[in-house]
């Protein structure tokens, strides 16, 4: 009988902790920590925003598709200033060039990067392969979307930012 009562809680438990929050970068894990420079060479980690909404986005001053897409980003980013945050992740390996984009785009929030390109521990953490990439993070830092771009993620921010 203790066998039976010992099995049926070791499966209880099995089940219980199967369950808990992972740290990956799937839509429902804990998104994994970033400890990178900013621009001016001070560390900022990704754990710093918990509490806001927060896109986390890979970029690189010579990926078009990343430009490009920065305009409605700015507009995003400007429509909710107190709740909503992005942290750009460069993928960039020449600060001159990297500097440079951020100032020709005007973009205002923060931008960091460590400069070693693929070589990085955080494209390794992020299963990076190519640029634009980018994972929308919650107030406790669980992923809710994954490569969501244009008016897909605009909505989707609207939705969150908006129910409260």
């Amino acid at each position: 009988m203790k066998k039976i009562y010992f099995v049926l809680a070791f499966t209880f438990f099995n089940l219980l902790s199967s369950n808990a929050q992972v740290i990956g970068v799937e839509v429902g894990d804990i998104a994994p920590e970033i400890d990178l420079p900013d621009t001016k060479g001070t560390n900022v980690v990704l754990s710093s925003f918990r509490g806001e909404l927060v896109l986390v986005d890979f970029w690189a001053s010579w990926c078009g598709p990343c430009t490009k897409e920065h305009p409605e980003l700015i507009k995003l980013y400007n429509a909710y200033p107190d709740k909503f945050a992005i942290y750009s992740v460069s993928m960039d390996t020449k600060k001159p060039l990297w500097l440079g984009a951020i100032a020709k785009q005007k973009l205002p929030w923060t931008q960091v990067s460590d400069l070693k390109y693929w070589k990085s521990p955080v494209v390794a953490d992020y299963m990076l392969q190519s640029v634009p990439l980018n994972f929308l993070i919650d107030k406790n830092g669980i992923i809710l979307a994954k490569n969501i771009h244009g008016n897909a993620l605009n909505e989707m921010v609207k939705s969150i930012l908006e129910k409260k």
